[in-house]
């Protein structure tokens, strides 16, 4: 079994597990959750095909199964099923178990504002980075359609997504080469910003945010 197969294993097992708790009953929300995820899995697969085409980002295939599929490997195609799904459940958990954890609406929209901000920013001054400007274009995208969504969505998701960061930052982390010699994904520095996190770039942590 691959390295990657194994962490994407250790990170859906036990939502998957926990999926029928009493209290959350996750399962029940499997026939909304499941087309989104597909839906949403698709829009950034073919940035991940594209970009592993042109070599902005890629794999190693010692930590691999070895199957592909349009030049991306089985693992990462199931990457984008097991991390949402895990991800939307610890967000669900949190919001039944804890239903007040969310911040005021006006905070929220500020926060909004700010991470706006910042993704445009970024973006001006790096222009000549594909990842850098992929990534920010999409946050901009999301965090403007998040500012006139007057729901509490984000508000709970600015909260849950403080404790998502964790399993992320580990689940990233592994697969940047945290815990091996060669990382699972390498990544082309000249098409970042260069800066990392341990050694998960910071531009993932927006791409984590914008995929869920």
């Amino acid at each position: 079994m691959s390295l990657y197969t194994i962490i994407l294993i250790a990170s859906i097992s036990i939502p998957f597990l926990l999926s029928f708790d009493k209290k959350v009953q996750f399962y029940k929300q499997w026939k909304y959750l499941l087309p989104s995820v597909i839906a949403i899995a698709l829009f950034y697969i073919v940035g991940d095909i594209y970009f592993t085409k042109i070599g902005i980002w890629g794999f190693n295939k010692e930590y691999l199964s070895g199957v592909f599929l349009f030049y991306l490997p089985i693992e990462e195609w199931l990457f984008f099923i097991a991390i949402p799904y895990a991800s939307i459940f610890l967000h669900d958990v949190l919001h039944a178990y804890f239903p007040n954890f969310k911040l005021p609406s006006s905070v929220s929209r500020r926060l909004t504002i700010f991470f706006f901000t910042i993704a445009l920013v970024v973006l001006l001054l790096n222009l000549d980075k594909a990842y850098t400007v992929y990534i920010m274009v999409v946050s901009l995208i999301v965090l403007a359609i998040a500012y006139f969504d007057w729901t509490d969505t984000i508000s709970r998701f600015y909260c849950t997504f403080l404790v998502i960061f964790i399993p992320f930052v580990l689940v990233s982390g592994a697969l940047a080469g945290a815990v091996t010699p060669n990382p699972v994904v390498w990544y082309d520095n000249a098409q970042n910003v260069d800066k990392r996190l341990i050694t998960i770039p910071i531009e993932d942590f927006a791409y984590g945010f914008t995929m869920l």
